[in-house]
This record gives structure tokens, C-alpha cells and sequence, in this order.
């Protein structure tokens, strides 16, 4: 019988084993996906969900705004809200590829955790106020437990259906309880002002196109204008005007890239009137001129394979 392996390795050896190459790998678990590098990378754009990711192997530099969160070897990220990105992974080889597991989290489920832990009357862990909708911290032993459960399930897909929900929720309580989980419930918690930046977040998401109105933004998410300004910045580090810019902006670049508009029609399609102003904000967000920066993404993504190409298709938008 083979020596059993500590779980830290055990969960690297399964990422490797799902994931063979380098890419984003979808899993048949719901919200469950792989991701293996073999080098280090430049700074990517990316839309961050509300999740949790643990690297098995490697290190990972996620960049919001002009924070950056440092996370590695047995530290996890939690992301308690939507927010566009920078991922730029540091540490990573052919002979020690850069290994990490997702999973996407259901803020609607953290609410009804609490609303379980209130009824039976549970502690009740401190609140925090709104703050960064990032942050890194070491994996706990039981955490590390939970999620190797999880993928463990993966070798006996009869028992997904019955078994998965069961540890989703346990991570999900896991978190909670851990030390960052006072924002994942801040979030949660309908009277928050975390909770009220999400609900201006989706309006944002869902109506990115079309002129942002501070005064109908605060008083749909029912804050005054003042406290949306200074809460939507300590969550996503950016204004509303800024966090509409971005998007815009990721949604023409991904709309360039995997649909193959013109520059002109793709700043058109998330908002922008007038094309020189679109390719001056592009410019000054991305380095290069659209049309330029579009070719030379693609001709990296040319020996990539499919894999790479989707997570590029990857938006933040509904």
C-alpha cells in the first residue's frame, strides 16, 4: 500500500493529476475549477467573484487598485465581493508548476448560514466594517480538510450530488468563523453598508453602458451620497466612476479579443460616444493602443491552447 501523503501535498498531487497543463480547468463539481502554471506571468486582467482560493504550489500577486495581496503555499484569498483585478503569478516552474483551487462562493448561502447560526444560537462572531473585498490568510487544518474532502470527490462522481453541498457548506462555515470571515459576513448581512456597495456593485455590472448617476447609484442602494462614495472606495479601493471605467474598458478588450471587433464598435458596445476617448483610456489602462494590445495578447495566447483562451472570455458582467 502507497505511503499516504501529508494533505498539503495530497491536494497538489490532485490539482496536478485534474490539471495537467498549464490553463483554468472547470470541474464537475459546481463553481470548482483547477489552475496550473508552469512560469511566471505578466500583470492579467481579471474578474474576481466571490470565492475562496487556496494555492497548493506556487505564489500569486493579485493587485486591486494600488493594493497588492502577497498569497502562497497553504494561504488563501477571499473574495467577498465582485472586483476587477490584476493576477500575476511570481512563482512558478515546469518542475514546481504554480498550483491553486477555486471555489466560487454563493453570498446568498453565507446569509442563510447566518440566519442557521442566529436560530440555533450560535456565536456570533465580531463585525467588521466595510474594508478591502480582499484579503489573505493562512490555511487552517480544517479548512485544508474540508476542501481535500471536496476534491477528493471528484475520483467518486455517484457521490457528488449528496456529498458536495454538505462540504461547500462546511467551507462555507469555515470561513466565517476564520480570521477574515467578519467581512464575508459583513457582506452577507442586508443592513450592512457592505452589503449596500454589493447591491451598487450589480447595479453597475448590470448597466455599465449607460451614464452612472452618483445620486440614482446611493439612493438605489439606499445611502447618501457621502457614505457610497467613502464605503464603495474602502471595499474595491476605486470609485464608482472608476469601477464603471474599468469594466468598460475589460468588457471592449475581451469583446476585441474573443469576438474580433474593431476598437471603434467595441467602445461603442460598453459605452463610450466618442472613439478617441475610448482609446486614450484604454491606452492609459492597458499599455497600448487597442488594436495592438488586442494582436499582441494574441499572438501569446497562440501556443496557449483553448484553455487559456477562455479564461480571457472570463467577465465580470452578468
Amino acid at each position: 500500500m502507497p505511503a499516504l501523503l501529508p494533505p498539503q501535498d495530497e491536494i497538489a498531487a490532485l490539482i496536478s493529476r485534474h490539471a495537467p497543463r498549464t490553463g483554468d480547468y472547470a470541474t464537475a463539481i459546481g463553481h470548482l475549477t483547477f489552475h496550473r502554471q508552469s512560469s511566471v506571468t505578466e500583470s492579467l486582467f481579471h474578474a474576481a467573484r466571490p470565492s475562496v482560493a487556496i494555492i497548493a504550489q506556487g505564489a500569486k500577486d493579485v493587485t486591486l487598485g494600488t493594493d497588492t495581496f502577497h498569497y502562497s503555499r497553504m494561504q488563501y484569498l477571499l473574495t467577498s465581493v465582485d472586483l476587477p483585478v490584476q493576477v500575476r503569478v511570481v512563482e512558478a516552474s515546469v518542475d514546481k508548476p504554480h498550483l491553486c483551487v477555486v471555489l466560487g462562493i454563493d453570498i446568498a448561502d453565507v446569509a442563510a448560514l447566518l440566519d442557521s447560526e442566529s436560530t440555533s444560537g450560535g456565536a456570533q462572531q465580531k463585525i467588521l466594517p466595510a474594508a478591502r473585498g480582499i484579503s489573505v490568510s493562512d490555511v487552517s487544518p480544517d479548512l485544508l480538510d474540508a476542501m481535500l474532502r471536496l476534491v477528493r470527490l471528484l475520483d467518486k462522481p455517484a457521490e457528488i450530488a449528496a456529498l458536495a453541498p454538505l462540504i461547500r457548506r462546511e467551507l462555507t462555515y469555515r470561513l466565517l468563523n476564520g480570521p477574515v470571515g467578519g467581512r464575508l459576513r459583513h457582506m452577507a448581512l442586508a443592513s450592512s453598508q457592505s452589503h449596500q456597495v454589493a447591491q451598487a456593485i450589480d447595479w453597475i455590472k448590470r448597466h455599465y453602458a449607460q451614464p452612472l448617476r452618483i445620486e440614482h447609484l446611493a439612493g438605489m442602494a439606499n445611502m447618501s451620497m457621502s457614505s457610497l462614495h467613502h464605503h464603495f472606495k474602502a471595499i474595491t479601493a476605486m470609485t464608482p466612476m472608476q469601477y464603471q471605467k474599468l469594466l468598460r474598458l475589460q468588457e471592449a478588450r475581451r469583446l476585441m479579443l474573443v469576438e474580433q471587433i474593431d476598437a471603434g464598435t467595441a467602445g461603442y458596445r460598453v459605452g463610450y460616444a466618442s472613439e478617441s476617448q475610448f482609446s486614450r483610456e484604454y491606452s492609459r489602462q492597458f499599455g497600448r493602443a487597442p488594436m495592438r494590445d488586442v494582436g499582441q495578447v494574441r499572438a501569446q495566447l497562440s501556443g496557449a491552447g483553448a484553455s487559456a483562451s477562455a479564461d480571457l472570455a472570463y467577465s465580470i458582467l452578468p
